[in-house]
């Protein structure tokens, strides 16, 4: 009898819904429309702001904790590969400094060479020009156009038509200046056009920008011109604006057709003509004689000694100390050459 009373009671069980509860379906139904409930009612009511701002403070220490190791390690690699770095930049720098010490012993001997010979020839003295640092406020507003806006204007001494070089090349030419701001044409832009020539043979020719790229273009020049890839165009210094010698274009195309006379020849920039942000206006080239000052001038003229002056007026007694003093004299010798 009790047997059977025990399996009466494993028989009865508590009603379904108390067992399982509510049917997943319906807990997604209702969780999600509180979800959205509560997120309208922030946006309208802002009342969750507190909330928030708490809670991120009280686990700004967890997520504080949390980061230590991956600072750890960010900070480990950062250090380690840092400093392999700067021993590779400085091992570099010593060989490039070493290099270049040679090519300045070079240079100056070349230099008073060049001196001497241009004594010996009576020829005209070298160029001077100065430069100011300036530095690349933004960019122009024509999307057409290759331009920038430098901090350096007419205030600085800077004029229209001052080259702009960078450590690396030329990049453009002053077109505008205003008190204290100056507009620079990039060599890549169309309507600018810079005389070059050749480094490895001395070829003259006047380059053009591309406009729609970082290009420039070497036109009407025959199909058998004598360059190749990978020449450098320097400044050829004709037109009397850029020093010679800067390094312009390094020439990476160069294309020629049965059916056309001239050769299509592309040039890359040398100068980072996106990359930097200081650069340096160089000044009009000037004859070195006229930068120097007045009174430097005024102490290399000889003052003619008494004695000079008494062999002078013995030679030419007859001759006037001052032609616009005697107004009559000169009448008299304008009638007689007429006659």
């Amino acid at each position: 009898m009790m047997r059977g009373i025990h399996q009466n009671f494993d028989r009865q069980s508590a009603p379904a819904f108390f067992v399982r509860g509510p049917s997943p379906f319906a807990r997604l139904t209702f969780f999600t429309a509180l979800s959205l409930a509560l997120m309208a009612t922030d946006s309208r009511l802002q009342y969750l702001d507190n909330v928030r701002q708490n809670l991120m403070s009280l686990l700004q220490p967890l997520q504080t904790i949390a980061n230590i190791p991956s600072e750890v390690y960010q900070s480990t690699d950062t250090y380690f590969s840092t400093h392999h770095f700067l021993l590779a930049e400085n091992k570099r720098l010593k060989e490039q400094a070493l290099a270049q010490n040679v090519k300045l012993q070079k240079l100056k001997s070349l230099s008073l060479e060049n001196e001497n010979l241009r004594q010996l020839l009576h020829a005209q003295q070298s160029l001077a020009e100065s430069s100011t640092l300036a530095e690349i406020d933004y960019i122009g507003r024509d999307a057409f156009s290759k331009k920038i806006i430098v901090n350096r204007g007419t205030n600085h001494q800077i004029v229209t038509g001052a080259a702009a070089v960078d450590a690396t090349g030329v990049i453009g030419q002053v077109t505008r200046t205003y008190s204290n701001s100056s507009e620079v044409t990039l060599i890549t832009d169309k309507s600018l056009a810079i005389p070059v020539q050749v480094e490895r043979n001395g070829l003259r020719a006047i380059a053009f920008g591309h406009g729609r790229d970082n290009t420039l273009d070497l036109p009407y020049l025959p199909a058998n011109v004598d360059i190749d890839v990978g020449d450098r165009l320097v400044t050829s210094d004709i037109d009397g604006i850029y020093p010679a010698g800067l390094a312009v274009a390094d020439v990476v195309e160069m294309k020629t057709s049965p059916d056309s006379l001239f050769a299509r020849i592309v040039c890359k920039p040398s100068a980072g003509i996106e990359n930097y942000r200081q650069i340096l206006l160089v000044s009009i080239p000037k004859p070195a004689a006229e930068t120097a000052p007045a009174s430097d001038k005024g102490a290399d003229q000889k003052l003619p000694s008494p004695i000079e002056k008494a062999i002078t007026g013995a030679a030419k007694p007859d001759m006037p100390t001052n032609a616009a003093a005697s107004p009559t004299a000169a009448t008299a010798e304008a009638a007689r050459a007429q006659h």
